[in-house]
């Protein structure tokens, strides 16, 4: 294992959190760091602020069951996840509640289901929950950031199932921003077993504008997050279309394997570029994509039997005590369509890095 926590990477700003009478303080100088998080554990959130701007939060709700990035956008301010269920905007889809800005789950784990937990909009009966337990690190930089934090698995019950610590690591270039997460997963005092199912694993909801055009007759919000008449099949502002690694389009990547996705599209005048990669020493390499036209954008690299039609089966396991490290890295760029080229570059950086 490749893993890097600190090693190499200057903390030139250390965030400062204090409490007085219950009210959390958090002190930083007048110009900071091109990266800095601002913590605000009263409201479960994280701010990510790259060259003054908030891109994204870390955020931890209790009807989300698990943290989240949440939303995330562009150097620009675009908004690129969808704002369903926790800010509802007009024209958005109100499908698969419990798909929130970027996450990581899985819907098997031990027969517990935790990629599908809250869909109902209530804790399942039978839905796992990621529960935040606290920031290991904080460390800002002029480069790059930081942010580590510790979770916990468990079962409906409350029962401890595995330890999680995430290292998210953000950069950032003149039209693009970068966040790496790192997640170890250690098991508890039983084994972990994963079996095969389409249902995870590191996942986007995108806004509707980069979704690709929909043949769906379902209605879409109205300006006050109800159901309203318009319908998807209209597909007005819908723009997304996926590229993979490996040449294909559309949503014929569905169920392929691939290094790396990229999701492009505009919302507005603004085009937008998100890409996922890969990395060569994930579980299933190159990993299989659950990527769907409505907006999901996941890659998946334990549910090959769902994708081959049978033909291949993973049945993923952690034995009791032992870890397993995913590594994925998402890169959200504005103003242009990344390349193929450049979006090779980084995705080959990112898997010499780790």
């Amino acid at each position: 294992m490749k893993r890097q926590l600190v090693s190499g990477f200057s903390l030139t700003f250390l965030l400062t959190v204090f409490t007085v009478n219950s009210l959390t303080v958090t002190c930083q100088p007048a110009k900071g760091p091109a990266v800095r998080f601002v913590v605000n554990e009263s409201e479960k959130r994280v701010d990510v602020i790259i060259d003054g701007k908030n891109v994204t939060s870390l955020c931890w709700p209790d009807n989300v069951y698990k943290p989240v990035l949440y939303p995330m956008r562009t150097l620009s301010g675009t908004e690129i996840t969808r704002g369903f269920p926790l800010n509802p905007r007009a024209g958005e889809r109100n499908d698969h509640i419990h798909q929130v800005g970027s996450w990581l789950n899985y819907g098997n784990v031990n027969g517990f289901d935790f990629w599908g937990n809250g869909s109902t909009g209530k804790k399942s009966e039978n839905g796992g929950v990621i529960r935040f337990l606290g920031i290991e690190k904080a460390g800002s930089g002029d480069k790059e950031g930081l942010l580590s934090i510790n979770a916990v698995w468990e079962d409906p019950s409350g029962k401890e199932m595995m330890k999680e610590l995430t290292d998210y690591r953000f950069s950032f270039s003149n039209s693009y921003w970068i966040v790496d997460r790192i997640t170890t997963l250690t098991a508890g005092q039983e084994d972990i077993r994963m079996p095969d199912t389409k249902e995870g694993m590191f996942a986007i909801r995108v806004a509707r504008q980069l979704e690709l055009p929909s043949k769906e007759n379902v209605p879409l919000l109205d300006s006050n997050g109800k159901p309203g008449t318009e319908k998807a099949m209209e597909n007005r502002g819908v723009t997304g279309n996926y590229r993979s690694s490996e040449g294909r389009t559309g949503e014929a990547v569905w169920g392929t394997r691939a290094r790396w996705m990229d999701l492009y599209g505009t919302i507005g005048n603004e085009k937008i570029s998100i890409v996922i990669c890969d990395h060569p020493d994930n579980p299933s390499y190159p990993t299989f994509w659950h990527a769907r036209g409505y907006g999901l954008f996941s890659a998946n690299p334990l549910g090959a039997k769902d994708f081959t039609d049978g033909r291949e089966t993973v049945n993923f396991s952690i034995p009791s005590g032992k870890s397993v490290i995913f590594r994925y890295r998402t890169i959200i760029s504005s103003g242009s369509y990344l390349t193929d080229d450049e979006i090779n570059k980084l995705a080959d950086e990112f898997a010499v890095r780790y």
